[in-house]
């Protein structure tokens, strides 16, 4: 089943279009089904969760964090990803600096901005997200940038839209965080090799998600079926 969920999936997504597999919640031998069909790129959002999984799939695989993550589990995480696309807090992305230059190592990153209309989700404002850019331009350098930080690089933004079946709402949210991406983009030229990904759309809404520019989608369900607790 995860084989044919993923070849339907390939057939639909335009080429360029990365796509997350989002794997919480499932066992690595379901991951295996979906690495057996050619999946390489798998979401995480739980650091003890990931730490577990990493040795027992191959070296090949390539893990993004795409939840909400702790500062005190960085250790857990950051060794084994590529990419956290979920960073959303000023304390965070300063956290996730000092880890990279304890660690000798450049941490590729997205910040999220807040859509929708949901409280309980994580992340910046418009506002916030142009003062970093603009402290410091979100590439590294040997020296520290204005921010104070030079061992985070910001490749783009994540955003989830409101969890609504009004498509008018999620295309809202959607054309929001296309803008700023696009609006960061062409004022800030220098970073035209660096800020390329933005990451929208999940199993039920990643259709309207490429339609406003995603270069990735999140996907579980549509692959994996049901979460298993």
């Amino acid at each position: 089943m995860v084989g044919d969920n993923l070849k339907s999936l390939y057939a639909k997504l335009p080429s360029g279009v990365k796509l997350v597999a989002v794997s919480k919640f499932h066992p690595v031998d379901r991951l295996m089904e979906a690495y057996d069909a050619g999946q390489r790129l798998f979401g995480e959002n739980r650091p003890q969760e990931l730490a577990a999984k990493v040795p027992q799939m191959p070296s090949d695989v390539e893990w993004h964090f795409i939840g909400h993550l702790q500062t005190n589990k960085l250790k857990l995480v950051l060794p084994y990803v590529s990419l956290v696309q979920s960073v959303d807090s000023l304390h965070l992305l300063e956290a996730i600096d000092k880890w990279g230059r304890d660690n000798d190592k450049i941490v590729d990153i997205l910040l999220e901005l807040h859509l929708g209309a949901e409280e309980t989700k994580h992340g910046f404002s418009e506002e916030d997200i142009l003062s970093i850019i603009e402290a410091g331009k979100g590439i590294p350098s040997e020296t520290a940038s204005p921010s104070g930080m030079c061992n985070v690089r910001i490749r783009g933004l994540m955003g989830m839209a409101t969890n609504t079946e009004d498509e008018a709402v999620i295309e809202a949210d959607f054309a929001r965080i296309e803008a700023l991406f696009n609006r960061i983009r062409a004022e800030y030229p220098e970073l035209a090799e660096t800020f390329t990904e933005l990451s929208i759309g999940m199993s039920g809404d990643w259709p309207l998600a490429v339609k406003h520019g995603a270069t990735m989608v999140r996907i579980g369900t549509d692959i994996f079926g049901p979460r298993e607790y």
